[in-house]
Parts: structure tokens; C-alpha cells; sequence
């Protein structure tokens, strides 16, 4: 079975995030002061081939701990679709 995976990957919350630093303090300069707290992270699109969805979740789990994400700085979350 092929499933598609959907995965976001994220700055701690404990952690400063520069570029949303930066995206946050623009909103003012377009007029969107209502805008705040931005928080700027990744979105990954993946194919997997598996047997089973539990399979593909476990092929994208592994994925993302080792080489998609660093989790010193970032956590992930994915939702996965049957192709």
C-alpha cells in the first residue's frame, strides 16, 4: 500500500524563533498588528510504501528522528493518508 505522509516540524516552544521574530514585528508594518506570535517551521510531503499504516508510521517515525528533524530545537508531528 502506498500512504502519504504530512509532516510538520516546529521550534520548541521553549526556544526563540528568529525568522517568526521578525515575520511578527513586519505584521505591524502592513497594517496587521492584530497578528502575533508567529512561529515559522517546516511542512515535509513523503510517499511510503507499506503493508500497513502502522508500518508507514513507523518508516516516517524514523525518518523524522533521523535526519528530518534535530530535537534539540525542533519537535514534529505528522497525520498520514492512504494513497
Amino acid at each position: 500500500m502506498k500512504f502519504i505522509a504530512e509532516i510538520d516540524v516546529m521550534p520548541l516552544k521553549a526556544l526563540l524563533d528568529p525568522q517568526g521574530k521578525a515575520v511578527t514585528s513586519s505584521m505591524g508594518n502592513i497594517g496587521l498588528e492584530q497578528i502575533s506570535n508567529v512561529r515559522i517551521g517546516k511542512h515535509i510531503t513523503l510517499e511510503v510504501e507499506a503493508s500497513t499504516k502502522e508500518e508507514a508510521s513507523s518508516l516516517v517515525d524514523s525518518a523524522c528522528n533521523q535526519l528530518l528533524h534535530n530535537p534539540v530545537m525542533e519537535h514534529y508531528e505528522f497525520k498520514l493518508i492512504e494513497a
